[in-house]
């Protein structure tokens, strides 16, 4: 994640009338306020088929861009996801939210100025970093606003807001206090790097980013040994070789996984294969940008005979448990057939 050095320090007035201090702006150029940049677009109304003179089919109104609750003064709080890359990818629900929300709180303001250049907008509300390390004491002052009326439109570096970045605090504190949380969607790295990898996507999981320290990455990993579901991590690329490294080492050369670079950009990148492919490819190059790696889930335990388990029954029977209480308990922990290994037992005993 990016590490942030521009917070003010400061509160939050409660009326929202303005924010302390200027290093939240970064330089951003000042705008002429227009007395209608505000307003939130109303949906379009649209004549009845019967109202039109000429009788023709009048088609329905189109969908408005932002939920009816948020054009009726009511303060909301909005997830807007941001492109991974390719501004292209910027949704048109983005740029009105940005340029009609009353106050956008984004993870990295610097990068903020960079999206709103390149879509060519003109917020209207007041801009404020919200990130790791102030989310804690500002959260409860951006609810306030909110209550009074405000709409927050809330933006990270990339993607989507709370997954792997900040919002989580925010949308839990909101719910705890009935505040409106509504969410704009579009580019995801998660959703990206599984659609690309080749990879059962049915099941998976997002793990994130694992600990550092070599202990605890391993620790973590043996945790996720059995794990059956795709599992999606992110990863810097000073760290990617230690990290496939390690997946080598707990999962074994051959479970299949994908490395991911730099998506949607100029320079994309996906490499396929077994981790001893993934390996060997990491250990003579060079890797840079943003890093996406996915892998498989463990492979299914291969199916067992009702005759391979007659040990273990006779072992729960010497402790004393009857014969029909062991092959139940050992049917269900070796999801066999009760019946075909009572059969089973019953058969050793002749």
């Amino acid at each position: 994640m990016t590490e942030h050095n521009d917070d003010d320090g400061g509160t939050l007035p409660a009326d929202g009338t303005g924010v302390p201090g200027d290093q939240d702006n970064h330089d951003a150029p000042d705008t002429p306020e227009d007395p209608d940049a505000s307003e939130v677009p109303a949906a379009v109304e649209t004549p009845d088929a019967t109202d039109d003179p000429d009788g023709h089919d009048v088609q329905d109104a189109p969908e408005p861009l932002l939920p009816e609750s948020l054009t009726r003064g009511n303060g909301s709080i909005v997830l807007a996801a941001t492109p991974i890359g390719n501004m292209g990818d910027a949704t048109f629900r983005l740029v009105s939210l940005l340029e009609t929300a009353d106050i956008i709180a984004a993870e990295d303001t610097r990068r903020l100025q960079r999206l709103i250049r390149s879509l060519d907008v003109t917020p209207a509300g007041r801009t404020l970093s919200y990130h790791e390390h102030n989310e804690a004491a500002r959260t409860p002052e951006l609810l306030d606003l909110v209550a009074a009326g405000a709409t927050l439109l809330l933006v990270t570096d990339a993607g989507m807001p709370s997954v792997s970045d900040p919002g989580f605090r925010l949308v839990e504190a909101a719910a705890a206090r009935g505040i409106t949380v509504t969410v704009a969607p579009g580019p995801s790295a998660v959703l990206t790097a599984l659609a690309l990898s080749g990879l059962p996507t049915d099941r998976f999981c997002f793990e994130g980013f694992l600990p550092r320290k070599a202990g605890e990455r391993a620790a973590r990993l043996a945790e996720l040994r059995t794990e059956r579901r795709t599992m999606v991590f992110f990863e810097a690329p000073h760290r990617l070789e230690a990290m496939i490294r390690a997946l080598h080492s707990e999962f074994g050369p051959e479970r299949p996984a994908c490395v991911t670079r730099e998506l949607t950009k100029r320079y994309e990148e996906v490499i396929r294969g077994p981790l001893q492919h993934l390996l060997e490819w990491v250990e003579g190059n060079l890797v840079r940008g943003e890093i996406a790696v996915v892998v498989g889930g463990a492979p299914a335990d291969a199916p067992t005979a009702p005759e391979d388990h007659v040990a273990a029954v006779n072992q729960l029977m010497s402790q004393g448990l009857r014969l029909k209480e062991a092959v139940a308990a050992v049917a269900e922990d070796s999801r066999v057939s009760k019946r075909e290994l009572y059969a089973a037992v019953v058969a050793a005993r002749t």
